[in-house]
């Protein structure tokens, strides 16, 4: 096997292993030059190995065959750290409203209705009005969101399981006293 296969078999194996990656991602984590890479996801998308959907400025890479749609949102969404944390951020809180968000994620607020705003039109979360405050939730059952988080972010994963077990410990332990 030559070098240039190589590569393409390194590829595939780190897009199945990161679903939803992009480009420079990609690049930066493999350690090779972004020609290279372009050339050798462009081959592997013509071999109907790999699928790609463009979304602004980014292309992400799947494995073919594997995902739908609403996966594949869902693992954009989980590549990007801040997009990452506002959404579990509103799976473990249950309605938060843009303050309570903006605390925990400690970002603008203008950022954090940018992300939000992408939330919903990727139809994740739903905009409820509560009086004068917006607050959002979970648009359908977490299930997808938590099963492709555990499997492709176990870091992340057992950091969050571990906090929201805290969380319920904590609240149990109080109701006791």
């Amino acid at each position: 096997m030559d070098e240039s296969e190589g590569n393409v078999d390194k590829l595939l194996c780190f897009i199945q292993g990161n679903p939803g990656s992009h480009l420079r991602r990609i690049k930066r984590e493999m350690g090779i030059s972004m020609g290279t890479v372009q050339y050798h996801l462009d081959k592997l998308e013509k071999m109907g190995r790999v699928t790609s959907t463009r979304r602004g400025l980014y292309k992400y890479y799947y494995p073919a065959g594997l995902f739908r749609e609403n996966e594949k949102d869902i693992l954009e969404v989980l590549t990007h750290e801040t997009a990452r944390k506002i959404l579990m951020f509103i799976i473990e809180q249950n309605s938060p409203s843009q303050t309570d968000i903006v605390n925990s994620v400690r970002i603008s607020a203008r950022s954090i209705s940018w992300h939000v705003g992408r939330l919903i039109a990727l139809k994740m979360i739903k905009e409820i009005k509560d009086g004068k405050y917006k607050r959002y939730q979970l648009q359908d059952d977490a299930k997808d969101i938590l099963t492709l988080l555990r499997n492709y972010y176990p870091s992340v994963w057992d950091k969050w399981s571990i906090r929201v077990v805290e969380m319920f410990l904590s609240l149990s332990s109080s109701r006791v006293e």
